[in-house]
């Protein structure tokens, strides 16, 4: 199953706070857009999404069809594709996208620890 660029979702109090303290890190803005209170900041490969006040708990994330610098991939599964394996496994699906559907599209199951993992796909 490949499940594309992986990045950790962050719910944070203060966006700008945040920002600052990634920086400090070696992070850089790499996509988002304070007015719409989120900011992706990368290290090299490593990407950590700061979303102020749109969900409670920090969830993984994972990009069918992108790379770790957002470019598309020409071979990846499509989100459609992962969420039918998984249900064929059993896994509950806390969201799921139209099995019909193509395109952007997304679903998100919980690991046993009550986790968040979304499989968010852009293309």
């Amino acid at each position: 199953m490949k499940l594309g660029a992986f990045s950790i979702s962050l719910s944070v109090k203060d966006l700008e706070a945040s920002k600052k303290f990634y920086e400090n890190l070696g992070f850089t803005k790499f996509g988002g857009d304070e007015s719409m209170n989120y900011l992706i900041m990368k290290n090299e490969k490593t990407l950590i999404g700061l979303f102020h006040e749109m969900f409670e708990n920090n969830i993984l994330t994972f990009n069918p069809g992108w790379d770790q610098d957002a470019q598309t991939l020409e071979d990846f599964d499509d989100v459609r594709k992962i969420q039918a394996e998984l249900k064929s496994k059993g896994i509950p699906l806390a969201q799921e996208a139209d099995p019909s559907g193509t395109g952007p599209g997304s679903i998100l199951v919980f690991d046993p620890d009550g986790n968040g993992i979304l499989i968010d796909q852009h293309i």
